[in-house]
Formats: C-alpha cells, sequence, structure tokens
C-alpha cells in the first residue's frame, strides 16, 4: 500500500492535480479581497478555501505516509508542510492579519514546478557572494552618508540632518526615483558641485553594483545547470554501461543456445 501510495504522489498527474488546486486557490484568494466584485459568491469563495485546505491537509498527509521520516530529509517537503501547517493554526479563524497568511500557498509553486526549484535554488546558492556584495554596498552608504551630512546636513537638514536620513535620501538616489528634481537639483542650486558626489555614487551604487548582483546569479545559475547536466551524464553513462552489460549477456546466451543445438 505506501508503494502505491508513493507512486501516486510522485505521478505526473497528481503533481498536474496539486498544481492546478494551487493556482484556483490563488485566484479565490485574489477575489475574496474585492467582496464588491464578487457579491454573493463570498459564502462559496470561503467554502472552496476550505475545500482547498483540506485537499493540501490530505496531499501532506500522504505524503508523510509515502515518505516518513524521509519527507522532512527534503527541504522542499519541509517548505510545504511549513504552509500547510500556518493555515491550519486554529487562531487563524479570529485574526484577519493571520487570515491574510493563507496567500503564503501560492509559495508551493515554487516547490511544484521544477524550473522554479532551480531558479530559487539558484538565488539561495548565490546568497554568500550577494552578502558579499551587500557588504560592499554598505561601506559606500556608510562612507557616503557621513560625506552628505556634513557638507548638505547644514542647508538640507530634511535629507541629509543625519547620518539616519542621509542614509535613506541616498537610498532612495541609488533607486533613481525622484533622485534629480526632487533631491540632487535643489541640493546643487546651493552647492552647485555637488553632482561630483551624486553623479559617481549613482554610477557605484546603482549600475555597478546592479550587474555584480546579476553576475553573481547568472553564475551560480550557470553553475547548478554545470551540475545538472554533469549529473544527467553520469546517469546516462550509466544506463549505457547496463545496456552493453545487457547485450553481452544476451550474447553469450545466445552462443551458449548455438552450442547447445550443434550438440543437439
Amino acid at each position: 500500500m505506501r508503494s502505491t501510495i508513493t507512486s501516486f504522489v510522485e505521478s505526473k498527474r497528481f503533481q498536474g492535480i496539486i498544481l492546478a488546486a494551487i493556482v484556483l486557490n490563488s485566484i479565490a484568494l485574489g477575489l475574496e479581497t474585492a467582496p464588491e466584485l464578487v457579491g454573493s459568491l463570498m459564502p462559496l469563495l470561503l467554502a472552496l478555501d476550505t475545500l482547498f485546505l483540506a485537499f493540501f491537509t490530505i496531499e501532506i498527509a500522504l505524503k508523510l505516509v509515502a515518505y516518513r521520516g524521509s519527507f522532512f530529509k527534503n527541504g522542499w517537503n519541509n517548505f510545504d508542510f511549513v504552509i500547510v501547517f500556518i493555515s491550519l493554526l486554529p487562531f487563524l479563524q479570529g485574526l484577519s492579519v493571520l487570515r491574510s497568511l493563507r496567500i503564503l500557498r501560492v509559495l508551493r509553486l515554487i516547490s511544484i514546478s521544477p524550473q522554479f526549484r532551480k531558479v530559487t535554488q539558484a538565488f539561495f546558492d548565490s546568497l554568500s557572494g550577494l552578502a558579499v556584495i551587500a557588504v560592499i554596498l554598505g561601506l559606500l552608504f556608510y562612507v557616503g552618508a557621513v560625506m552628505t551630512t556634513k557638507l548638505f546636513g547644514q542647508q538640507f537638514p530634511q535629507w541629509f540632518g543625519s547620518i539616519g536620513e542621509s542614509l535613506f535620501s541616498l537610498f532612495q538616489i541609488m533607486t533613481l526615483e525622484s533622485w534629480s528634481m526632487g533631491i540632487v537639483r535643489p541640493v546643487m542650486e546651493v552647492y552647485p558641485t555637488a553632482w561630483l558626489f551624486f553623479v559617481p555614487f549613482i554610477l557605484l551604487t546603482t549600475f555597478a553594483t546592479l550587474n555584480l548582483l546579476i553576475g553573481v546569479i547568472v553564475n551560480s545559475m550557470q553553475s547548478l545547470h554545470e551540475e545538472t547536466t554533469d549529473e544527467l551524464n553520469t546517469h546516462l553513462s550509466k544506463q549505457d554501461a547496463e545496456r552493453k552489460q545487457i547485450k553481452a549477456k544476451v550474447a553469450d546466451i545466445e552462443t551458449m543456445l548455438r552450442e547447445l543445438k550443434q550438440k543437439l
């Protein structure tokens, strides 16, 4: 029975059903936020949400039966278990803030789709490189915040009156959100040479750092792709070796049969 359940939960048809259920549940949760649109269908949506939750709970239960203790050795299984467990917490029905956590079920698309898993795995593998870039970026921001506070803080305390305000203003400048007319040009009206700081700062933090971040993630994805390709090639090589062994055994059997026929 356990092997039957394992084959069932690992089948493509079952995975397709789970994927469809997640998508439909996500749509239903979105419609719940627009009562003026759904009108009298709101009770139906709430009932469907309960039905989807029961379905996901049964799925986790089947996997626990199929895999037993090994279920929790897989990180994606742990991810699915946590998402469903949060939805099952009894006090979710009483607190609207916690009820909103039901939308976390949408994140299960990451664990269901192999493509999503690859991208997510590549992102987590690149965290060490991203941490180094974050430290470098933090140093640039700290140096820039101290400089702008000392240079422009007296005249523009709303933007550069303290290190905290300077850090926030520099972050806004890095995102290129209203950086020119909103901050830099007013500063340049008082300090005409202020562009000598802001232009290099934007080039370093926005463009150079962004390219570094993209490079780290792409490199991680490339490494993951190469590892997957190597594993596939190894698997194919083993299959080829097994085929050759089978062919050799078949040839030996044919030889033995011919010899037997000759003796007969």
